[in-house]
């Protein structure tokens, strides 16, 4: 099995298995409000903390899925970049799963500022990414990378109306919908990365060879140092009197 389809094997699995242990934290959590309250909300009460391990999930899934977009064709800046904006991502899921928010109601301290930017800018760099590559895919999963990564942008623009000036007006309901959108975005891109073929190094290209005008070859020039040879028709005899005859008999004639 070719690398780059076992990186989306792996990925996927971690991606569903995280999708899973997400909705078991949520089920668990009885007393928080999903339209207000995010999901890292969940994660720190008594009964989610299978979100956090979900975290840690999609952020592992994401990372496998870097050495596929570096085996995505030749290297670009594009590349490079959409490499670089999938590995904050990742590094900033990570981030997040390992330290988490304050409980709902409390003074947010330094551990709950770091857990909200990474989250932020991890959110920010996948839509980057998808958009980059998508370039790069077959048309259908093009066009439907771009529609999630403009969606993600706007989800994304609602949840900063929402934290500020919307007094986090159904703050909750847009998150999840972010997420969703952008585990779907994810998922999209493994799949395309699994199924694309994998790239071939240019063949190189033979030296012209010189030709005329027309494009046809030249023929080669025969040449020869020996002298004409007359044929002597009165079967003369040979040496020199051979050779005056010889050209007698082209002067006569």
């Amino acid at each position: 099995m070719p690398a780059t389809r076992v990186n989306g094997v792996l990925a996927l699995g971690g991606i569903a298995l995280a999708a899973l242990l997400a909705v078991v934290g949520h089920a668990g959590v009885t007393d928080l409000d999903p339209l207000r309250l995010t999901v890292s909300d969940y994660a720190v009460s008594d009964s989610g903390g299978m979100i956090h391990v979900a975290m840690l999930l999609l952020a592992a899934a994401s990372a496998v899925l870097v050495p596929a977009v570096r085996r995505l064709g030749p290297p670009d800046s594009r590349r490079h970049t959409a490499t670089a904006m999938l590995t904050v991502w990742a590094s900033g899921l990570l981030v997040s799963g390992l330290v988490p928010t304050n409980p709902p109601g409390t003074t947010m301290d330094t551990a709950a500022y770091v857990h909200r930017y990474a989250s932020v800018v991890a959110f920010l760099a996948l839509p980057v990414a998808g958009w980059l590559l998508a370039a790069r895919l077959p048309a259908g999963a093009r066009r439907w990378l771009r529609i999630l990564t403009v969606a993600s942008l706007v989800l994304a623009a609602a949840m900063a109306w929402s934290a500020y000036p919307g007094d986090r007006a159904l703050y909750g309901l847009i998150e999840r919908a972010l997420i969703l959108t952008e585990v779907t975005l994810l998922t999209l891109l493994t799949l395309s990365l699994s199924l694309s073929p994998p790239s071939q190094p240019p063949t190189p290209t033979p030296p012209r060879s010189r030709s005329c005008s027309s494009g046809a070859p030249r023929k080669p020039l025969i040449t020869t140092n020996r002298p004409p040879q007359l044929h002597d028709r009165r079967g003369g005899g040979g040496g020199g009197g051979g050779v005056g005859v010889g050209l007698f008999e082209f002067v006569e004639h």
